[in-house]
């Protein structure tokens, strides 16, 4: 019977420590006092005990000539040179393999699990490999009460961060075991089989853990991922699928994206840590994260896409709520935005592929600004930098193109200071300023656009220190600060601006 490349099993006998004979020969000379068929029973049952180390040392071998045939062969690529070691291969007849096979098959199913107890579940989910027959008495092991209560953790509060990579870890090798057992099932069937042994893990259903050190959703995530990785796309839509009925996700993101900002602010919360953690934030690959969100979005209207977008990934309040009113109300860093900007910048990086056009995109950008009221102009200003010049470029174009002169001109001080406060480069807005005369047509066009832009810098220098003299609180000082560097800003802006004509 053959396990992986190049090593194979050719029954447990050789690895027992007492061969049966001997078994047999010292329990038939000391059972005068008990009946032939009771000395036949214990002799039978001695024996298969014995055998419980035999199999797991057989299974292990057989791990670890795994491993070493494939580190040999990946050292073969790269030293080309060297001799090339032929694996050693040993001669298995279809009567051998039958053999083996009935040996197990002829095992009593406790001593079968004594032996699957031994092994860990990365030797289990190799095993289950072996055969079809081995296949199903691996996945009738796993589906026995006295398994789950062993291997499924019910509990995720940890406290250390030791325990809590423990329990990550422990998932995904959960994952890679039910990846491999189920391998001949299809689809449906799987995921019907996998779901039901964890779907009533309480730290797993959405709104179900109170906890805040909860890694519960961290943990499914892993399990999620390890187990659909290498998937096609079609399969992942019937997880998804199989997910939202099984969660009832699709009416539970209705329900946010469709109340009040502030409102059902615990569900909201929710809703964010299940799909980032479980769906989202798995992922290493992006386009893997974009196929998820994706079918995130794709069932909503574009305002109800602009209200999820910032409910996964808006800033989060110290005290783990979301903070909206403060874009609304003052200036927040750049930490607090960047998370919201790789989302965007995630989901329209391929707008021909995924069936998203320019037009959405700043449909949902402008809807997402005005969520829950109009935001601070340096927080969108912010928000833009980080978005990039091609996303900012597009935004401001569109603008412009309607003739929102006043709104685009407001914006360009607003990015020119956060260019100075956050260490960017002055000559990018510079750049950009430069690419948005080219979408007006003529040159009073041009010059009107320049006109409105310099009016705009006195017209916030002088709202800034309106501000800063009206009283001697903290945030009139940051004001006032803030005043010094805007100017700082515009000097440097207009040298740049002027530098680039003078060339």
């Amino acid at each position: 019977m053959r396990l992986g490349s190049g090593c194979y099993l050719h029954g447990p006998q050789q690895y027992s420590k007492f061969p049966r004979a001997y078994i047999q020969s010292q329990s038939l000379s000391h059972s005068s006092s008990v009946s032939g068929v009771w000395a036949e029973k214990a002799v039978e049952t001695f024996w298969h005990l014995s055998l419980v180390e035999g199999v797991v040392a057989m299974v292990r071998t057989a791990s670890r000539n795994v491993g070493k045939y494939t580190s040999t062969h990946k050292s073969r690529k790269r030293n080309i040179h060297r001799p090339r070691p032929r694996p050693t291969r040993t001669i298995v007849t279809r009567s051998q393999c039958l053999t083996v096979g009935c040996f197990f098959h002829r095992l009593p199913s406790e001593v079968y699990h004594m032996i699957l107890d031994k092994m860990s579940m990365l030797e289990i989910s190799i095993f289950s490999m072996v055969s079809k027959e081995i296949t199903r008495s691996v996945v009738e092991y796993i589906t026995t009460l006295a398994w789950k209560n062993k291997t499924i953790i019910q509990s995720f509060h940890h406290s250390t961060c030791p325990e809590q990579r423990s329990t990550i870890g422990h998932y995904r090798d959960l994952g890679l075991l039910f990846k491999r057992s189920t391998l001949l099932q299809p689809t449906k069937d799987r995921l019907k089989f996998i779901f039901s042994e964890f779907s009533q893990v309480p730290c797993f259903r959405l709104e179900q853990c109170l906890k805040p050190d909860c890694v519960g959703f961290l943990s499914y995530g892993v399990f999620l991922q390890t187990l659909i990785a290498g998937w096609d796309e079609l399969e992942c839509h019937r997880v998804f699928n199989f997910v939202c009925d099984l969660t009832n996700l699709l009416q539970k993101i209705e329900i946010v994206v469709t109340g009040k900002p502030g409102v059902r602010w615990y569900q909201k919360l929710q809703l964010r840590l299940f799909c980032r953690q479980v769906l989202l934030d798995p992922w290493s690959n992006q386009m893997d994260t974009q196929f998820w969100l994706m079918q995130l979005l794709k069932p909503w209207p574009l305002v109800s896409q602009a209200h999820l977008l910032l409910t996964l990934y808006g800033p989060l309040l110290p005290e783990g709520t979301l903070g909206w009113q403060d874009l609304v109300e003052r200036g927040l860093p750049h930490s607090a935005l960047w998370d919201l900007a790789r989302a965007i910048l995630l989901l329209f990086s391929k707008l021909e592929v995924k069936g998203q056009n320019t037009n959405s995109l700043v449909a949902i950008f402008t809807e997402l600004i005005v969520i829950p009221q109009p935001w601070h102009v340096e927080n969108v200003a912010r928000l833009l930098v980080l978005c990039g010049s091609s996303l900012c470029y597009t935004i401001l174009a569109s603008k412009a193109v309607n003739g929102r002169l006043l709104e685009i001109s407001r914006l360009i001080v607003y990015i020119i200071l956060v260019c100075e406060k956050d260490g960017y480069h002055m000559s990018w807005a510079v750049k950009m300023v430069q690419n948005l005369c080219k979408v007006f047509a003529t040159p009073p066009e041009r010059f009107g656009f320049l006109q409105q832009l310099e009016n705009m810098f006195s017209d916030v220098t002088r709202e800034f220190f309106e501000f800063s003299v009206t009283g001697n609180q903290p945030e009139d000082r940051e004001t006032f600060q803030s005043l010094c560097i805007l100017l700082d800003s515009s000097a440097r802006f207009h040298t740049k601006f002027l530098h680039m004509f003078l060339k």
